[in-house]
């Protein structure tokens, strides 16, 4: 009976059934997301990582009287995540910082892997600053990195690991299936060669191959999700953070930072297309007409009304509130909670081989004459500390940072919104440790042949200390330097004196920083370095921990798509090869062998010696090698953690006070009674406030301008991560328990007529006790 009954399915009713089932498994497959015609996963994320707004030096100019006192805008860690429904995954994160440090991913992979296994680790994570110099410092681990902030400052370092670990947490509960494009295209005003007579030394034939002595190419990737449309972009285009001058001291995300904003202004303002449709540029003139000043908390802003003699008066009534205690620090929070019902777009503008760009583009000058400066040294009179860059905005620091973010932000939608390239293939990734004090390296040799040569142990030069047209050193210093100074070397020589094989291996490099072989109190500079290679599909990101010149980046990519290009099968062909500098930990810059031979700054912050780039582009050759033979790279190093090494000799904050007869939020300094404000001009108010250290106030808000609304309620309107609100915070004396937070608001152009006042958030120490909140509010004002 059973097999009669088994022909009877087959041959009979039984086939009309196994035609159904696979019509409907076919109907399933085509409804299943996992099956989706998507080949990835993509998720976005980002989280706030402002730190101490006081007391705190900056990290990047190595200057020790450029203190944080204020915020400009806050900075943020933003994270993509990409992975194959059923394979590999990558993670890549871009900070508003000066760079990656290797304490903080180290601890960062610590944090993943107790809350996600071996997920996430070291092989398929990427940390990337920006190079803001307006950041606050004290958060890597070396020696040489944290001198001027006084050595290791805990609050700077667990606000990073911290909004590293919440921004990933992030993208990755946002994984979801989706398509990513890719697009590049040329941006010709937002960077200048700050060093063209080392990029000269290069030889011509290889000048020639170039039209520009600068990277003008900028590479975006778009993420679009399959329901909810476009989510997010990433770039890598090389400039330096260096917008914001070494006398600022707000923090700031710099240029790059404002391009972000700018874009996730935009894309909040403007709405984002569902199922991956073109984005157009209306919009773009009306975000940053006349002031170019966006609006980030705008979308519960009431329409404009127009100003009466009734609201002028309505304005009047409302006179300063005076501070008064908070329970805690939520309010502040629930500002920022009114916009995050919605999924948030992610716009990263991310660092590339900046080593000697500058966004200072009109050019170099001496203080004192005007004229350009010294072509081969940047001296003014044989002095360095008079020359200058000029930014586009000069004498406006600020407005020199709007305009470079706003050509990066403006060249972004317009890739984001041609792109049409979609990225198609594996996701793929490697990583090594390598011992750049000793590694050795094949290079060519003079007859022709090769040689080997090796690395060396860290070391700064003489040039080092005469810093940049960004930013110039001080005393005698100065680029292009191959001598060094008697003086000087007796200074150095108290700290280490460098033996005869370190001087000839850095030669033409006279050492000031024998760094590499300076370990007291604990080691001056790294030696164990990451490098890493990341592939989604035909696009290929290059992770290096430093800072590459023009010349040395293109280099690096060049032999790397060789390598890349060598497989056969055509995997590799088309793809495209970005650089992101800065990645997972910092060991300054990396020139040409010829630049190095020049001894710019560039040159001589070239830590391993002259052959530095040929080390970095024989090892990342080796990882594209066994990337394209699906080998696994052998680890032989591990970095060191020296948290527990760390030493930090900045006083914490002792206690806040008041004059008598004021309590902290009320106003030292209001804003006129009945006032009219027109849109364009600036409004400020002075509080009582207290140490911003006691409470960063993560993802809230120290400043706040508020909007009376048609039923008489304040809502927020302008916080301190806008572009047109600053916080500026100050003592009356360097060691005095009092201080004061001024809000300054320049209108926009776009902001609605109505009625308005500023209030500020803040936390103060009591000598004995537990720290409180307080707000305070100014008296009200119209805005025509």
């Amino acid at each position: 009976m059973e097999p009669s009954c088994l022909r009877y399915h087959v041959c009979g009713f039984g086939s009309r059934r196994i035609w159904l089932c696979f019509v409907l498994v076919l109907v399933l497959q085509s409804c299943n997301p996992a099956l989706s015609d998507s080949p990835y996963l993509v998720g976005m994320g980002s989280y706030d990582i402002t730190g101490p707004a006081a007391d705190v030096n900056m990290m990047g100019y190595a200057n020790a009287e450029q203190i944080a006192s204020g915020i400009h805008f806050r900075l943020k860690a933003r994270a993509f995540i990409v992975a194959e429904p059923n394979g590999k995954r990558v993670v890549f994160v871009n900070l508003d910082a000066c760079m990656a440090s290797q304490l903080v991913t180290i601890k960062v992979l610590e944090r993943l892997k107790a809350r996600y296994g071996d997920l996430y680790n070291e092989n398929n994570v990427a940390i990337s600053g920006i190079h803001t110099h307006a950041g606050p410092g004290g958060y890597l681990q070396y020696v040489v990195y944290i001198v001027t902030s006084l050595g290791f400052v805990r609050q700077s370092f667990d606000v990073i690991v911290d909004g590293i670990e919440q921004c990933i947490v992030e993208a990755h509960n946002n994984l979801r299936p989706g398509k990513i494009y890719v697009n590049k295209g040329d941006l010709l005003d937002a960077g200048v060669n700050r060093s063209p007579s080392a990029y000269l030394n290069n030889p011509a034939e290889e000048r020639s191959k170039y039209q520009y002595n600068v990277d003008k190419e900028m590479t975006l990737i778009k993420f679009v999700d399959d329901e909810l449309g476009p989510v997010g972009s990433f770039n890598w285009f090389a400039t330096h953070g260096t917008s914001m001058s070494r006398t600022n001291s707000l923090i700031s995300g710099d240029n790059k930072g404002a391009a972000a904003r700018f874009m996730e202004d935009w894309a909040e303002q403007n709405g984002m297309p569902n199922q991956g449709g073109h984005v157009t540029n209306d919009g773009l003139e009306s975000l940053h007409k006349i002031s170019g000043l966006p609006r980030r908390v705008s979308s519960i802003i009431p329409e404009p009304n127009e100003i009466t003699d009734d609201l002028v008066q309505l304005a009047s009534s409302y006179e300063a509130s005076g501070g008064r205690c908070l329970s805690g620090s939520s309010i502040t929070r629930r500002i920022r909670s009114t916009q995050q019902n919605k999924p948030k777009f992610v716009s990263a503008f991310c660092q590339s081989n900046c080593g000697d760009v500058s966004p200072n583009v009109l050019g170099t000058f001496c203080l004192d004459t005007g004229l350009p400066c010294d072509f081969n040294h940047s001296t003014c009179n044989g002095k360095n500390e008079l020359c200058y860059g000029r930014g586009p905005g000069y004498p406006d620091e600020f407005e020199s940072t709007r305009i470079i973010g706003n050509r990066q932000f403006l060249k972004a939608v317009d890739l984001f919104d041609s792109a049409s390239e979609e990225i198609q293939g594996r996701v793929d990734y490697r990583h090594t440790y390598l011992d750049f004090s000793q590694l050795k390296v094949n290079v060519p040799s003079s007859t022709g042949g090769q040689q080997v040569v090796k690395t060396c142990p860290a070391a700064m030069g003489f040039a080092f200390a005469a810093g940049t047209t960004d930013g110039p050193g001080a005393f005698d210093f100065k680029q292009g330097d191959v001598k060094g100074n008697p003086f000087w070397r007796l200074v150095r020589n108290l700290l280490k004196t460098p033996g005869k094989e370190q001087v000839e291996c850095q030669a033409p490099k006279p050492i000031l920083l024998d760094t590499g072989e300076m370990k007291e109190p604990y080691d001056w500079a790294p030696a164990i370095l990451p490098i890493q290679i990341i592939r989604i599909g035909q696009m290929v990101i290059l992770c290096v921990p430093g800072e590459f010149t023009t010349m040395a980046g293109r280099r690096l990519r060049d032999a790397v798509k060789e390598v890349l290009a060598s497989n056969g099968s055509g995997e590799f062909n088309d793809i495209h090869v970005v650089l992101a500098g800065l990645t997972n930990t910092y060991s300054q810059y990396v020139t040409t062998f010829e630049e190095y031979q020049i001894q710019r700054y560039e040159g001589a912050s070239t830590l391993y010696g002259p052959h530095t780039l040929s080390a970095y582009i024989q090892e990342f050759q080796k990882l594209a090698t066994a990337m394209v033979a699906n080998k696994e790279v052998p680890i032989n190093f591990q970095p060191p953690d020296m948290l527990d090494k760390q030493i930090g000799l900045l006083p914490g904050v002792m206690f806040d006070s008041t004059p008598p007869g004021a309590k902290f939020g009320d106003v030292s300094s209001d804003v006129p009674a009945s006032s009219t404000f027109r849109k364009g001009s600036t409004v400020n108010a002075t509080f009582y406030s207290a140490c911003p250290r006691n409470d960063l106030l993560t993802d809230g808000t120290f400043a706040l301008v508020e909007k009376l609304d048609g039923s008489n309620n304040w809502v927020p309107a302008y916080d301190d991560d806008d572009w047109s609100l600053r916080f500026k915070w100050s003592r009356p004396a360097k060691f005095s328990s009092r201080s004061f937070a001024t809000l300054e608001w320049a209108i926009p152009e776009d902001a609605p007529s109505g009625v308005y006042r500023l209030r500020h958030f803040g936390a103060s120490k009591p000598l004995f006790g537990s720290i409180k909140h307080f707000t305070g509010t100014s008296r009200a004002f119209a805005v025509r």
